[in-house]
């Protein structure tokens, strides 16, 4: 059903970018609900209409993902531990959630047939939920990759 995606975002015009905001999460699992704070806060501002669930609860898996499987094991909850970032930007008609980590592992779905398990459906929902998604490794001084998902907006009120 699903394929690893090693690939960047689709092309999208950066002097088209309406707005954007990004925030740091620290490595340990309340950083979900902070991540669903600050996005139901920017979504808010940018009235993005009826993709609002369906966009929280993306950010939410991927963030998830991004602690449970982009850190050591050791490192969450740690005091100096790698962050992962979670960054919004929307342009006329689409908004994409993006999460940057500090693993090179590349994100894959877990090979199971049980839909009803705790865990291992995170990358299904973003399937199911997103319009498109995928990742890709960062370059330069920045280390790990970025997960992305991204939606189709309709015209907002």
């Amino acid at each position: 059903m699903l394929k690893p995606l090693r690939q960047g975002l689709p092309p999208l015009d950066p002097a088209a970018v309406s707005d954007a905001a990004s925030c740091a999460l620290p490595a340990r699992y309340e950083a979900v609900g902070e991540a669903r704070r600050f996005t139901r806060g920017t979504l808010d501002r940018w009235d993005v209409g009826d993709r609002f669930d369906d966009i929280a609860l993306v950010v939410s898996e991927l963030v998830t993902n991004a602690l449970r499987h982009a850190l050591p094991a050791d490192a969450v909850g740690a005091e100096h531990a790698p962050s992962v970032r979670l960054h919004l930007m929307r342009w006329t008609g689409r908004l994409v959630c993006a999460v940057r980590d500090p693993s090179h592992e590349t994100p894959t779905p877990r090979d199971s047939d049980d839909f009803s398990a705790e865990s291992g459906r995170g990358l299904f929902l973003v399937d199911s939920f997103a319009d498109s998604w995928g990742w890709h490794p960062l370059a330069g001084t920045l280390d790990g990759k970025v997960v992305w998902a991204m939606f189709r907006l309709g015209t907002t009120g």
